[in-house]
């Protein structure tokens, strides 16, 4: 129940920000579901609407269930859609999607410079982010900082930890991956020290954002547009990326799909074309909603210099096979 209401107050906002009154949304051309921030998402899609000269309608998630939320909407909705389009933030629940029958194929051509492994069948991708470390600046010295996910085990960082429910957004998917990597009885040994550790388990990646910028928490693991924003802010936190001397920080990109059965194809299709371009992407970058481009030679966040971090990606079946897995052992011996 709480989640309907979330989803259709949501709704009701994004058609009011747009202009739409209640009596003109059916009118508009098509429907768009994202998980993408709505501060971002907003943005692009009222550029898309001048650009386009259309009407995209979007559904935002609620932010303590993002993209899970509306992965459940889209399946409940399969038999009648009512969404046109799903832009996502991240790659896993796009890939469950398709298994389940929700996605149609699409297919983007060649000049936009998207790698083939971004690109599939049901989607394609568009902007990448990745999970780092967020360190409050004034509590830790450079030297006494975690260096890899696996040191947040370390019991010197008792009571200084922070990270977003694990059951949600990039962090089920990220968590959904060590468990594919490292096994169980690893995985188990990390989440059981974890606990020990008291580590605070937030609602959402800002969240842990807003933990580490106040000192509430020393330590936080979140993503990198989080992170970035208290940096331009001039908050006193600093970003590690981990692992850098082994498989790199866990990346994800975003992905955009034509919704199987979707009232309006045609009208989907153009707004895809046009949040895939490398255009789209280098605003997106611009804008904070991500730091690097899934193109091999695309910009990255200048704030991140001209070297890029080494990013660690993940076949999706291989972490959806272990997203149920991760999930019951997570329940276990973590919450």
């Amino acid at each position: 129940m709480y989640f309907r209401r979330t989803v259709r107050l949501c709704f009701l906002l994004v058609a009011f920000t747009l202009g739409l009154g209640h009596s003109s949304l059916a009118l508009a051309q098509f429907v768009i579901y994202t998980s993408t921030d709505q501060e971002y998402a907003e943005v692009i899609l009222r550029e898309a609407q001048t650009a386009l000269a259309q009407k995209p309608v979007a559904v935002f998630d609620a932010e303590s269930s993002k993209t899970v939320g509306l992965e459940r909407r889209l399946v409940a909705e399969k038999s009648k859609p009512k969404a046109d389009l799903f832009w996502n933030s991240e790659f896993l629940r796009t890939y469950r999607l398709d298994k389940r029958g929700v996605l149609a194929p699409t297919a983007v051509d060649k000049s936009f410079g998207v790698p083939t492994s971004v690109t599939t069948r049901y989607s394609v991708g568009v902007g990448a982010r990745c999970r780092i470390i967020a360190v409050h600046t004034p509590s830790l010295k450079e030297a006494d900082r975690p260096r890899r996910v696996e040191d947040l085990a370390d019991p010197r960082f008792k009571g200084k930890l922070a990270v977003s429910n694990p059951l949600f957004s990039a962090t089920s998917t990220h968590f959904a991956a060590l468990h594919a990597k490292w096994g169980d009885a690893k995985f188990i040994a990390f989440l059981q020290a974890l606990k020990k550790n008291q580590i605070a388990i937030l609602p959402g990646n800002a969240d842990v954002r807003d933990a580490v910028a106040a000192g509430r928490v020393a330590v936080g693991l979140t993503d990198t547009d989080d992170a970035l924003g208290a940096i331009k802010r001039g908050l006193p936190l600093a970003i590690v990326f981990p692992d850098q001397d082994g498989d790199g920080a866990f990346g994800f990109y975003g992905t955009v799909s034509l919704v199987k059965g979707g009232p309006n194809p045609a009208g989907a299709q153009k707004l895809l074309e046009y949040l895939v371009s490398e255009k789209n992407e280098r605003r997106l970058i611009e804008l904070g909603a991500v730091q690097f481009s899934v193109r091999p030679d695309g910009p990255q966040a200048k704030e991140f210099g001209s070297k890029r971090p080494k990013l660690w990606f993940m076949d999706p079946a291989q972490i959806d096979k272990s997203l149920e897995p991760s999930i019951t052992l997570i329940r276990k011996h973590l919450l």
